[in-house]
Order: C-alpha cells, then structure tokens, then sequence
C-alpha cells in the first residue's frame, strides 16, 4: 500500500510551499518533493515598461529584500545607459554598497534571532508553543534585545539612503538620487539614539561565539543533518575574497575543484540553463558543461564561505579561518552549518558598514554618471540568500521587450529538494507514522536556506500546516493540523 504525506504550508519562511513524501507499500520512502505553488509573473508584466521603472518596480517581489532586487535591477538599468560598475561615481558606488551590506545585516537578523534561534533554543523537537521569537524572548531577553535592534540598525541604513525602510529609492539610472549627510552619518556613529556601528560589531562576535558553542555541544548533529554533495556558487573579487555587491561568478564542486573559473557576470548566459518540472512553478539552474543531474548548485552564506580565499575584513576572516578549521573540511555540505556561515557574514557587513561610515566620499554630491546607450542590460548581486540575476532587454524608445530573472531561492531549489530527500529517509519510521517532530525537522532543513518564496513573511511562529497520509488509491488515513 502506497502511502503518500503532505506538508501545507511550510512555516517560518517567506512565502508558501508544500512538501510531499511518498512511501512504497513497505513504508520506505520512494520519492519526496518541495513544491513551490506561488506563480510570480513578474518576468512578463514588466515588459512594457520603461525601463528606468524597473528599479522601482521589482521590489514588489519581496519585502523582506527588496534591496537586493532594486540594486540588481540598478546594475542591469545602469548598463541600458552606458554605465558599468567601476565607471560609478565612487559616491555612488559606496552608497549604494553601504545600503547592500545594511540589507544583508538585517535581512541575516532577521533570519537567526527570529526565525532560526527557536530550533537551536529549544531543539526540533520542542513543544509548537516555543518555535517561536515571542518564546526566545521570555527565556532568552538579551539575546532577543539584540536581534531586534541588529535589525533596526540595517533597517535605518536603508532608510537612511532610501527614504523609507522598505520598497524606498535609492538608484537612479547611472547612480543615486541622494547623498549621506554629516547627521545621518553621526547617527550611526554616535550611538545616542541607537546603538552605534562598534556595537553592532560587538554583537556580531558575541553571537559568533554562541554558535560556535552550539556547535561545540551538537558537532554529530550538525555534521550529519542534511548533509549531501553539491556544487556551490557565488561572487568573488579579483583575488578570490568574498564580494557581495560586484565581482566574477566562482563555482566548485563538492570537493572543491573550479567548476567556474571567476567568470565575468555579464556572461552568465553562456554558462547556465534553467529545468523545468511540472510539480513546481520555480526553475531549477544548473551549469550547461555538467548538465543538469549535477551541475546545480547551493549558493548563499555556506557556498560564499566555501568558495571563496579569503573575506577582506580582518575580524570575519577570522572567524572563517575558525569555521574552517573546526569543520576540517576543504568544502562543507552540511546544511545546518549555514547558520554559523550567515553569523560571520553579519560580522563581515557590520565591519563593511564601519568602514563606509568613516570613508567621507559617502557625502560627496558626485552622484551621477552617463554613458553610451545599450539595448541590453545585465545585474548580479549577492543577495542575503545567495546570487540573483536581473537581465533587461530593451527596444529603441527604452521599453522593456525582455525579462529574465535569477533569484537566490530558484538556485537553492535543488539542494531544498535535496534536503527534504534526506530528512524523509532518514528521519521519518519505516511505518510513515507522523509526528511534529519529525514534520518539523522537515520544515528546519528548507528553513537552514532562508528560502524567500514569495513578499509574504511568516516570522511569528506557529502557522497554518497540514499533513496528511494517504493510501496508494488516495485514502486519508491519518492527518495533523496546526492553526494559527
């Protein structure tokens, strides 16, 4: 009798999916897959629109990083009007970067102390009522503090260049609208309204060393859960150091070869394809030499740590140098080990973010740069969740004709298939009993990869999720359900 069990929806993430495993008569897992339901649209209703509404436009994906989307769409937008990256204004440049770093920093925060720190708090198998940021702050009231202002902070870099802390402007065509000026910049520095930049650094190594610890306590655990080869990707610069805003696409193998050799980003086309399935609305990239059973690859904070030499703040480098040297591993493919890797891309984009504020270029009124018009236009930015592509066709009067885009959760689509694989052979019983515990580890493997599904955010806890069992000619034998 085959049996077939269903996770709907899948919480503590950014959007909606759906999860099915399927047994064989025997109880033994014969297949599993991570459904993504939601269809975006968006590569079509923004042909038609010209192109310097694209910046604007593309936020609406998300609201939870709609920077990474209006600078990626800004980098594409900027080459439509003859502009590179290194022909910026170094004000702009650096604002724009100060703006990309803040995002990663709250977008991180956001991820660890609200929606991942419940699993590490209170185990997978913690009753529902605690796998939730309300519950953190009873048990644990600092560290739950200093999540939310970590957050705050990033947020009002953004705002601070923005407008507005979510879906503001900041990128104009060959540039920014606004500069920094000396009040903003003490703002940030001063630490009389807000805890300053020292501090958000210091929080940063503090909570390095709580996950350094949990680690310490939990190596079995964390070395084993969901771990599987992959191939990894992300930006470098011209040394082979950590790049988040503009650099050359890098990939290795599970082991570490090159399987990309620090490409220009204005190449990506020759070297990826995207798969399609009919079980799901989200493509499935992979490199075009390997081909598609095992050229996919995980980016994000475990790939950029992987692939990178080096990350050029000294305090993050040595941190990874410690990441490294407790796993003893050239290339980690354990999944849960993303979360240490995000907590040293928090300390790299707070000593980023220091180093911007002291630099006086930021309050430079040298904002805008023109160029020779092109009809086409390509941007790749390290998002918090890994590398996204924006690639902008457009005709003779500047309307967008052509949309083609890449987004950090599309290239971990595999690896979250992957991992949900792996949790249901060798977490749930030969028997295909359901259990909370064992439905919740499901949901923290897709949970380590902060996937971003769609703008919908759940970040408070127990959400709506069904499971259901069902026989081989589609009985329902048993069910679970949590409410809201």
């Amino acid at each position: 009798m085959k049996k077939k069990i269903t996770i709907d929806p899948v919480t503590r993430v950014e959007g909606h999916g759906r999860v099915t495993i399927h047994l064989d008569e025997y109880g033994k897992v014969e297949d599993s897959f991570f459904h993504i339901v939601e269809f975006r649209g968006f590569e079509r209703f923004i042909q038609g629109h010209p192109y310097w509404e694209a910046p604007v436009l593309v936020q609406r994906l998300c609201g939870i990083c709609p920077v990474s989307h209006h600078l990626a769409a800004a980098k594409a937008i900027d080459q439509l009007v003859g502009v590179d990256p290194k022909d910026l204004s170094p004000a702009a440049f650096k604002l724009r970067k100060l703006m990309h770093y803040g995002q990663i920093f709250q977008s991180h925060a956001l991820h660890f102390y609200y929606l991942t720190s419940p699993d590490l708090l209170f185990g997978m198998d913690a009753p529902v009522e605690k796998r939730n940021v309300l519950a953190v702050a009873v048990e644990n009231k600092e560290l739950a503090r200093k999540g939310i202002l970590m957050r705050k902070f990033g947020q009002e870099i953004i705002q601070a260049i923005a407008g507005k802390k979510i879906h503001g402007v900041a990128a104009v065509p060959g540039g920014v609208h606004k500069t920094f000026d000396p009040k903003e910049r003490e703002y940030f520095l001063s630490g009389k309204d807000i805890p300053n930049i020292k501090t958000m650094i210091e929080w940063s190594l503090e909570i390095i060393e709580f996950i350094k610890g949990y680690h310490e306590k939990n190596r079995l655990l964390l070395d084993t859960f969901a771990a599987f080869p992959s191939g990894h990707l992300g930006m470098v610069d011209d040394f082979g150091n950590m790049e988040l805003y503009h650099g050359k696409l890098r990939a290795i193998d599970s082991i570490g070869n090159i399987t990309l050799p620090d490409v220009s980003t204005d190449d990506y086309q020759k070297y990826f394809l995207e798969g399609v399935e009919r079980w799901s609305y989200m493509k499935f990239p992979y490199l075009k030499e390997i081909g598609r059973e095992k050229g996919w690859n995980r980016v994000g904070p475990l790939a950029r740590i992987n692939i990178c030499n080096a990350i050029p703040t000294p305090l993050a480098e040595k941190e990874r140098q410690a990441f490294v040297s407790f796993t003893g591993k050239k290339v980690n493919n354990s999944t849960l080990y993303s979360h240490w890797a995000r907590l040293i891309e928090i300390l790299h984009c707070a000593e980023v973010m220091n180093d911007l504020l002291h630099d006086d270029e930021i309050m430079s009124d040298d904002l805008v740069r023109e160029g020779k018009p092109r009809l086409e236009g390509i941007g790749i930015i390290e998002a918090p969740r890994g590398t996204l592509t924006h690639h902008y066709q457009v005709d003779e009067k500047g309307m967008i004709t052509r949309c083609n885009l890449i987004v950090s959760t599309t290239h971990n689509n595999e690896a979250m298939n992957q991992a949900v694989k792996w949790v249901a052979n060798n977490v749930i019983s030969q028997k295909g009993a359901i259990t909370d515990g064992m439905l919740n580890q499901v949901e923290v493997a897709i949970r380590a990869y902060d996937p971003c599904l769609s703008c919908a955010t759940q970040a408070l806890g127990q959400m709506p999720l069904k499971l259901e069992l069902y026989n081989h000619i589609g009985e329902l034998i048993d069910e679970r359900f949590k409410s809201n």
